[in-house]
């Protein structure tokens, strides 16, 4: 069993802001694999279904960003799992918009959710970071992530979302960098990123 975890604050107020992209990409992934109907418990919101097999819990904390570890331990504990089956959905400043990059434990970088998760269940869980460029000066990184995304924006959101959803299966069966080459390839031929613009495992 898996606990993928999407990070974003609750509410309607919140819901396109850059900071909710982890929110958005597990609601795509109920969505598109036919989970579950989302349900109250753990702090937070899940839903149930099965990829590739491997049965999957998503989980959309209601504790807000800097709690999120309160609800992530919980739904751990509840299923008996490790810190090796948690998966976290993340907006990511270091990263160009629509990039995704998959890492194992390392460096929180200031994100006030992995803070959390970090300090109630360990750091070595698996992170799926989901780029949303960044501001170029620290003083505005705050109202960038926690303003909505431009209209000009939508197209990649969306593109990415469904991409990171079609290939969810892969992070389901520890396939990560397939994955993150299969959603860079996506975004790539959707004309997301120019055709030198890296390759897909570069960076960290």
């Amino acid at each position: 069993m898996r606990l993928f975890v999407g990070l974003g604050n609750p509410g309607s107020k919140y819901a396109n802001n850059r900071h909710n992209i982890g929110f958005m990409a597990v609601d795509e992934i109920a969505r598109r694999h036919g989970f579950a109907p989302w349900r109250r418990r753990f702090q937070g919101e899940t839903s149930e279904g099965t990829l590739d097999r491997e049965k999957v819990v998503l989980l959309r904390p209601t504790t807000y960003m800097n709690e999120s570890g309160r609800a992530v331990q919980e739904a751990a504990n509840f299923f008996k799992l490790g810190v090796g089956d948690v998966t976290v959905f993340q907006d990511e400043l270091e990263l160009p918009p629509a990039k995704v990059r998959v890492k194992i434990g390392g460096g929180i970088a200031g994100h006030n959710g992995l803070r959390s998760i970090s300090s109630h269940i360990g750091n070595d869980y698996r992170r799926v970071r989901l780029g949303i460029g960044h501001p170029g000066i620290k003083e505005l990184v705050h109202s960038h992530v926690l303003s909505d995304f431009a209209k000009s924006d939508r197209p990649w959101v969306e593109a990415l979302c469904q991409a990171v959803a079609d290939n969810a299966a892969l992070l389901a069966t520890g396939k990560d960098s397939t994955f993150q080459n299969k959603v860079h390839l996506v975004l790539q031929a959707k004309g997301f990123f120019d055709k030198g613009d890296g390759d897909a495992n570069g960076g960290s």
